[in-house]
């Protein structure tokens, strides 16, 4: 069975154009910064987060340990964080300087000191 030349051309040019619109896709999302973050008793790795201002950030959070929070007020960022689950939060921090962060769920004794710093520039 023949497919006549247009037609290849035709068929062609969606194939291209449909794997040019995925690779525009993925180019968005490489701009992003994609940070992992382990949260334990009583401690964040890493405790200091680079940032970019205007660059959107991803947080993904894990713990093996018990339920957590995340809480990043100056950005109105929150989240749980619970065992053998990955927690993801995106936003684009829209102002410089050093931010804190602090874990809002009470997971023990020492709970009090769990906390880091976003640094954005």
């Amino acid at each position: 069975m023949a497919i006549d030349l247009p037609r290849r051309r035709f068929t062609a040019g969606l194939v291209f154009l449909g794997v040019g619109g995925l690779g525009a896709l993925a180019g968005a999302q490489t701009g992003e910064q994609v940070i992992r973050v382990v949260a334990k008793r009583f401690a964040f790795t890493p405790s200091t987060i680079q940032l970019k201002k205007g660059v959107p950030a991803v947080l993904e959070f894990t713990t093996l340990d018990v339920p957590m929070g995340f809480s990043l007020p100056d950005f109105k960022v929150r989240t749980d964080i619970l065992p053998d689950k990955v927690s993801r939060v995106r936003f684009v921090p829209d102002k410089t300087g050093t931010f804190d962060f602090v874990c809002d769920i009470f997971c023990g004794s020492g709970h009090e000191s769990m906390e880091g710093t976003i640094v954005v520039t």
